[in-house]
């Protein structure tokens, strides 16, 4: 059920709509090196096909996953003998081009430069992670989206109904209901659509009387997909941004849909546990401080427990992490201390607060002056602990929520006792 034409391909009409990019560019019969970037079963191979068609040029399909720079040498050898016998252009098709290495790539580059092959590359990855820069600048990247669902119900309706190319020539009949559970568990893949139908059908085959697609029969054709996923790609993180915004965003349930959408999906649960924990010291920091023991428990846990019975705890981590009151205070004081430090580098700790273990190092002056916070009342005394250059800076700013409530009152408290005091002792001095 592949298209032939532009006619009957479903879907990517950011593309291939009247006036859009690719439809120009075929419709001219003048193609330049491209890189299909989309979901699979969005129609990456078939619009290589098709372009392959309407400009004439030599199809070669090629897996990254099955071949080498041997057979890219073989197959530049015989676009050059096609080229210079018949004044033929070799379109070379590269499916998952992302899994080819920088090396492998790289051998691209020179006849791509030439002229000798059109490159055309597929990819579900982000290209500009997984596909080298010099290549990105030679090749246009046309995104694909996953299919809709009333495009999957055009594909599916035309499968039917052919007699000559689908399953049109039977007595089998497609419950509606049937179609609709179809569209949905293919997930914008029309591949999956395809094969969901078409086992169905043989399943149908095999039924009583009447002959029919059933709801029934579509999920026992079906069984269980892996949801798209990639630990390595894109995908992944998609999924645990989406976590982590949706926990900054105090929304409960969102954090749960991304958490349960990355465990279904196969990702290793102490790593969602290990995001957890960091989440819980940047976004929460001191305005829960019991944020941070709660996503180490939830690890530790799962650590015991293991699949399934421990995700029930990365679930209450993350829902004691969405519902808590959130502070960045600690986040953005230690990334004021960093940028200083790279502004002033190594400043030389003050003499009162260098520890004198030896006769030597008191009589330099290490120590001298310092005051014994525990000789004061209060445990408070007025006494800088920042080098000179830096004297006075805060760096640590909380904010009125939650527990940082009640660590702000404290600083604002023992700022101004201490401005008091350094006040008075100034005044009997004068």
């Amino acid at each position: 059920m592949r298209p032939r034409n532009l006619e009957e391909f479903v879907g990517q009409e950011h593309l291939l709509g009247p006036g859009k990019f690719l439809r120009r560019l075929l419709e001219s019969g003048k193609i330049f090196p491209l890189i299909f970037w989309g979901p699979p079963g969005s129609g990456k191979t078939t619009l290589a096909q098709m372009i392959s068609h309407y400009t004439q040029a030599r199809f070669v399909q090629f897996s990254a996953v099955l071949s080498g720079v041997k057979e890219i040498r073989e197959v530049v050898r015989e676009a050059e003998d096609l080229w210079g016998r018949e004044n033929q252009k070799t379109i070379l098709f590269v499916d998952e081009i992302h899994r080819f290495n920088k090396a492998q790539q790289d051998a691209f580059l020179p006849h791509v430069e030439k002229g000798t092959i059109l490159l055309i590359g597929a990819t579900t990855e982000n290209p500009s992670f997984e596909v080298i820069a010099p290549l990105l600048s030679r090749a246009k990247v046309l995104v694909l989206k996953a299919l809709s669902e009333s495009d999957l119900e055009a594909i599916l309706v035309r499968a039917f109904s052919d007699a000559e190319r689908g399953l049109g020539d039977s007595s089998v009949s497609l419950i509606p209901e049937a179609l609709d559970l179809i569209k949905q568990l293919a997930d914008g893949d029309a591949r999956i659509a395809l094969n969901i139908l078409e086992q169905a059908f043989y399943l149908a085959q095999s039924g009583p009387e009447p002959l029919a697609i059933t709801r029934e029969l579509v999920e026992e054709a079906f069984q269980k997909k892996a949801l798209r996923y990639d630990k390595g790609g894109e995908e992944h993180y998609n999924l645990i941004s989406a976590l982590h915004k949706s926990l900054r965003g105090s929304d409960p349930d969102g954090s749960l849909y991304w958490l349960a959408r990355m465990l279904e999906s196969g990702e290793d649960p102490l790593y969602v546990a290990r995001r957890l924990v960091r989440f819980a010291a940047e976004d929460v920091g001191l305005a829960d401080p019991q944020a941070l023991p709660q996503a180490l428990a939830a690890k530790e846990a799962y650590h015991f427990l293991g699949s399934p019975e421990g995700e029930l705890a990365l679930v209450q981590a993350v829902i004691y992490l969405a519902t808590a009151p959130k502070s960045n205070a600690l986040y953005r004081a230690f990334a004021e201390v960093r940028k200083d430090i790279q502004k002033t580098q190594s400043l030389p700790v003050p003499f009162h607060l260098r520890n004198a273990p030896t006769a030597l190092m008191k009589g330099m002056g290490y120590g001298r002056d310092y005051r014994y916070p525990h000789d004061f009342p209060d445990a408070l005394v007025a006494q800088d602990y920042l080098p000179e250059a830096l004297k006075g800076h805060r760096y640590y700013q909380p904010i009125g929520r939650g527990f940082e409530q009640q660590i702000k009152s404290r600083l604002d408290f023992w700022r101004r006792k201490l401005a008091n005091n350094t006040d008075s002792v100034h005044r009997r001095k004068v």
